[in-house]
């Protein structure tokens, strides 16, 4: 009866462990820290959990750290642990890429690359009141951007929709959204369109660029975005997303408008673990 009793406890035991997802992840190595324990990759889309980007990964075993040099292509698997993602089973595979800006090109207006610093801005939030993006250091923020005569329902329609989604799911993270038409985009048409939502979600902020041009193409360039138009009401766009820390520097950028909501919650959860 004693060893029954021992049996069913360790089943029990056993069933209870939740299983660790794997992710099948393949990169190039861009720096690496044994001080911190972490390999920064610019990794390819890893399926299931989020899109390319630069970003850092901890390690549990340092060997893996001193087997790899900058710039080697890799193969590993990420460990979707719960309390702290973390890699493992590294694989050299050939010579990968490291990104560098050319400074020769770089300006304000140029991107910023994985740990870079945003500068602040000054814009204006629904209330006409004046705001900057430095305001909210010492919180992750997450940044998008769009303007509310945008006529297609996939693009800036659906880029509010899901940092709605987001803020409602990470009331430690600050969502901005900004919208770039600097003419006609006033703190009270913002209202009218979105203030409805911002008072319901206490963490998602809608700002106004009217009245501080530079400041938002500074912003929107720096975030690896881009707009033109405005002055001829013909706005065209590419759009970006940022992941910023809470020293504004770059912790992820998410291109285009095909992100998911589960993407980038995964992006968000792992630095919110570090």
């Amino acid at each position: 009866m004693k060893h029954l009793f021992l049996l069913f406890v360790i089943i029990i035991t056993f069933n209870c462990e939740k299983t660790k997802d794997i992710f099948f992840v393949r990169g190039s190595v861009q720096s690496k820290s044994f001080e911190k324990n972490e390999i920064i990759i610019a990794h390819d889309t890893i399926k299931g959990l989020m899109p390319p980007m630069i970003m850092p990964f901890s390690v549990r075993d340092t060997n893996d750290i001193s087997k790899i040099d900058i710039g080697d292509s890799v193969h590993f698997q990420l460990v979707w642990d719960d309390k702290k993602p973390y890699a493992t089973n590294f694989k050299i595979i050939g010579e990968g890429i490291v990104v560098e800006n050319d400074q020769f090109f770089v300006d304000e207006y140029s991107e910023k690359l994985f740990n870079q610093r945003l500068d602040d801005v000054t814009l204006l939030d629904l209330d006409s009141n004046v705001t900057t993006l430095s305001e909210s250091d010492g919180k992750i923020r997450f940044i998008s951007f769009i303007f509310s005569r945008c006529p297609m329902p996939n693009m800036c329609p659906a880029i509010m929709m899901k940092n709605n989604a987001l803020a409602s799911n990470f009331s430690e993270v600050e969502f901005i959204v900004v919208s770039f038409d600097y003419k006609y985009d006033t703190p009270s048409r913002l209202f009218q369109v979105y203030g409805s939502v911002t008072e319901k979600v206490q963490n998602l902020k809608v700002w106004s660029s009217v009245g501080h041009v530079d400041d938002i193409y500074k912003l929107t360039r720096q975030s690896g975005g881009n707009f033109w138009g405005v002055e001829k009401a013909k706005i065209g766009h590419t759009i970006s997303s940022v992941l910023i820390g809470k020293e504004r520097e770059v912790l992820g950028t998410f291109k285009g408008e095909n992100w998911t909501i589960p993407q980038a919650s995964n992006v968000i959860k792992l630095h919110l673990k570090k």
